[in-house]
């Protein structure tokens, strides 16, 4: 049928984006190995130190923390110029309007009707800020992400085993990252179900997979290439558009 193929690759698609987001972090977890045998090998030097007069203050300790307890990494200094501030912006609004516009039918789809504000609300925050607490609003824009695709999963009546939903509780705040790759996965598998069942949805799935496509190569080239400028904006219309399908499967 038109389409089909577009359709059964969208979950390999992405199998492939969360496998290199997987390679991603566990090269972080490995390289933070090291550091977190230094971290504790300086709590013992400090509490050794204590008898001796010299001391450390906790804040201290705690800045030199391995990077496995660092679940948010960014620069503070913000965005290259004020275009590319502006245009990150106005393009962090399309979700607000997202989520003014979700369907509303139960509590589940009233909380991922709301979560979507929240992104808008989060990553317009974080591109607005400077300094220490741009790293707070990095935090929350991310754990806004994760926490809308967890509401996805529940609104769309996905099977979620309670201990898959009580280690996304319990990993949402310290690696949104990792919670938003495994509920996008099943979103993903429940869309492609769908749009295989349902004509009316296969041209909004169609949408979505070259959405997904182009917000997948967008995000690795923001990785890879994190000064130039406008691709994090262009990631954000992507995945607006990916959304906003998504959106046709609580209609």
């Amino acid at each position: 049928m038109p389409g089909a193929g577009l359709v059964d690759t969208l979950p390999l698609l992405h199998t492939s984006i969360s496998a290199w987001v997987l390679f991603r972090e566990c090269r972080l977890r490995l390289s933070s190995l090291r550091a977190c045998y230094a971290f504790f090998s300086m709590e013992i030097a400090v509490m050794n130190s204590e008898s001796e007069g010299d001391s450390y203050s906790s804040c201290q300790i705690w800045q030199q923390r391995p990077s496995f307890l660092r679940p948010i990494h960014c620069s503070i200094q913000g965005d290259q110029t004020i275009v590319e501030t502006v245009a990150n912006v106005l393009t962090s609004l399309p979700f607000i309007i997202l989520g003014l516009q979700a369907p509303r039918k139960n509590l589940n789809s009233v909380l991922y009707a709301n979560s979507l504000i929240g992104v808008g609300v989060a990553s317009s925050l974080y591109h607005c800020s400077r300094g220490q607490v741009r790293r707070f609003f990095r935090w929350a824009d991310y754990t806004m992400i994760a926490t809308a695709s967890v509401c996805l999963s529940k609104a769309l009546h996905i099977e979620n085993p309670k201990l898959l939903m009580a280690a996304s509780a319990m990993f949402l705040p310290i690696q949104p990252l990792m919670v938003s790759v495994v509920h996008t996965g099943m979103m993903e598998v429940a869309f492609a179900k769908k749009a295989s069942t349902k004509p009316e949805l296969r041209t909004a799935h169609n949408l979505h997979a070259l959405s997904s496509l182009l917000g997948g190569l967008l995000f690795i080239a923001d990785e890879w290439y994190p000064e130039t400028p406008y691709i994090h904006a262009a990631w954000h219309l992507a995945a607006a558009v990916g959304v906003g399908t998504c959106n046709k499967l609580l209609e």
